[in-house]
């Protein structure tokens, strides 16, 4: 499988952090600080209320914009949501679905990720799909069945052909937000089986072909590690993110 040259990349979720005001001042400082950086994708996820600036800032960048969710409903009377299309015509080119904190306090499930994945792509967005175990998974050694159902029942029900235009993050929910940090070898390991998923259910060439992030206290201080491993096709960055040079600094790790 390592013989496919991927192409890395790197996205901060910003989550509930950033007014208008902040993006401009981030991306004011980031830019400068990756200008020169060709050999990977970068993107950030800003809130939605952040989303124009956001791209009307990064347009003509080396930079992509994501939204951190959506709903898979083209439109309705569904007071609060935002629709796929919706953010294509925002001019996003990313989201991130299912993260750990929609599914554990929005009540997000497997189904409901296959659908937000399809309305994505339906839109000509890229989606970047979570998946990962919490503590008490991993402790009661649950991790690869947890993440084989959650694959299964959200990415992996796709077709051949949607699945070839998605990215897979990685995130033990053990390690968001909590400064602990799945070791290299952990989050390799991790990766390892979810190619092995991917090449059950579609093919060696898929399981070859698909990124896969990791994402779970990124830090300018360990992405060296986690870059070393050969599976590990980047970083889904949370808290570090949300300052302009900690994040040019991970983007910039070789």
């Amino acid at each position: 499988m390592s013989e496919c040259k991927r192409r890395r990349m790197i996205a901060g979720n910003w989550k509930m952090y950033k007014s208008q005001a902040e993006t401009r001042a981030f991306f004011e400082a980031f830019l400068p600080l990756v200008a020169d950086v060709t050999d990977l994708d970068i993107v950030v996820a800003p809130p939605y209320t952040s989303l124009g600036v956001a791209v009307d800032l990064a347009d003509g960048t080396n930079v992509g914009v994501s939204a951190q969710n959506l709903d898979w409903r083209k439109e309705g009377a569904f007071t609060g949501e935002v629709s796929a299309v919706m953010l294509k015509d925002a001019g996003c080119q990313y989201v991130i679905i299912g993260h750990s904190e929609r599914r554990q306090y929005f009540g997000e499930t497997d189904s409901g990720v296959a659908q937000k994945t399809k309305a994505a792509l339906d839109a000509g967005l890229t989606p970047i799909v979570c998946v990962g175990e919490l503590l008490q998974d991993r402790e009661q050694g649950r991790t690869e069945a947890v993440l084989s159902q959650q694959f299964i029942g959200g990415p992996g029900s796709l077709t051949a052909d949607e699945f070839s235009r998605i990215l897979i993050a990685y995130e033990p929910v053990w390690a968001i937000g909590t400064g602990k940090v799945a070791t290299p070898e952990i989050a390799a390991a991790a990766h390892r089986f979810l190619r092995q998923c991917v090449a059950e259910q579609y093919s060696a060439e898929h399981a070859a072909a698909v990124r896969i992030l990791y994402g779970g206290s990124v830090k300018p201080e360990n992405i060296q590690g986690l870059r070393a491993q050969e599976d590990l096709d980047g970083a889904l960055v949370g808290g570090a993110s949300l300052d302009a040079k900690s994040f040019a600094d991970i983007v910039k790790c070789k």
